[in-house]
């Protein structure tokens, strides 16, 4: 597949043969609705794998298109966005209290040394219900004794995707399967095409620093604060950072593009993620529902997030993204 993309460097071009490759198709859902198209990797992770427009001049992504690497290491660090379930970014070495009991989640990850983003982004997914331009993705997790760090329970994961027009609508929910409670969060992870110009507008109250490990010291003032408001260059700090209180809402620009995708969120997604790290080309802006280490976090629910799912409890939350031109 041809791509001419003008946010899509040729490393990543070139990565865009997946969709025709007789090993990896199979395995994909593609959703379409006129020109926009989703494709998604249920076996990856649930991962969505692309979101672009069909154009004269070939595919205009408005996220970053997932990587050939991808697919061969079933990597959805590389994939356009990843659910995250049950629970958003890193907790403090991979432990936290909880009703008396030390929930250890050592065997989360290796390569970390804390756990991160949960288990269901690691899991192939089920495909359910499906039309041309929607598709619901499943998962459900038992909890199995002889996997050291096992998350301890059961709970299941839905996703559903929904072209509306140009518009992309994901709706996430988790149903407590366990017969206790259990803590929870949840959020998806984009990456977004990053340019020399893309800006970030955001309203948000202030941002969680964080130390060397990225996991949060104090919530405070940072002049990233400010310059979200009014339009944040991509390369102006170097981000790893939750920012509280946000209006559910943000805009990724690329100006000399005269183009921009707007994120709108449900409550509870009441905490957004900036990844923008320095002399990096990667770009996230992630809505979340709890602060990074929120199970060990002290300070005000609101400061924090996350929540108690009670035995059967479901919660289901929205997120849309919107494209614009001109």
């Amino acid at each position: 597949m041809r791509d001419v993309s003008l946010t899509t460097p040729p490393s990543l071009a070139a990565d865009l043969a997946w969709l025709d490759d007789p090993a990896i198709a199979p395995t994909l859902v593609t959703l379409s609705a006129g020109a926009m198209r989703v494709v998604l990797a249920p076996d990856v992770g649930g991962a969505l794998a692309a979101y672009y427009e069909c154009t004269a001049d070939g595919p205009l992504h408005w996220l970053r298109p997932a990587t050939r690497a991808a697919f061969e290491q079933r990597d959805p660090l590389r994939m356009a966005s990843f659910p995250l379930f049950p629970y958003c970014n890193r907790i403090r070495d991979a432990r936290f209290e909880f009703e008396g009991e030390t929930i250890d989640l050592g065997g989360n990850d290796p390569r970390f040394a804390h756990a991160l983003h949960g288990n269901a982004w690691r899991q192939p997914w089920r495909v359910g219900a499906r039309t041309a331009s929607s598709v619901e993705l499943h998962f459900e997790h038992e909890p199995d004794a002889s996997i050291v760090g096992d998350w301890p329970f059961r709970y299941r994961a839905t996703q559903r995707f929904e072209l509306i027009g140009d518009a992309l609508r994901v709706t996430l929910s988790a149903q407590n399967l366990a017969d206790r409670p259990m803590p929870f969060g949840m959020g998806h992870h984009p990456y977004y095409p990053r340019t020399a110009n893309t800006l970030i507008y955001a309203d948000v109250q202030a941002m969680w620093h964080a130390d060397a490990n990225v996991l949060p010291t104090h919530l405070g003032p940072h002049a990233a604060v400010d310059a979200l408001r009014h339009g944040m260059s991509a390369d102006a700090f170097d981000l790893d950072n939750n920012f509280a209180n946000w209006s559910h809402e943000a805009t990724i620009a690329w100006p000399d593009e005269h183009r921009r995708l707007t994120m709108i969120a449900d409550a509870p997604f009441d905490h957004m993620v900036v990844f923008a790290p320095a002399n990096d080309p990667q770009l996230c802006v992630e809505p979340v529902t709890n602060t990074t280490d929120c199970f060990n976090a002290t300070g005000p629910r609101d400061h924090v997030g996350g929540c108690v799912l009670k035995p059967g409890e479901v919660l289901a939350a929205a997120l849309m993204w919107t494209p614009h031109r001109g």
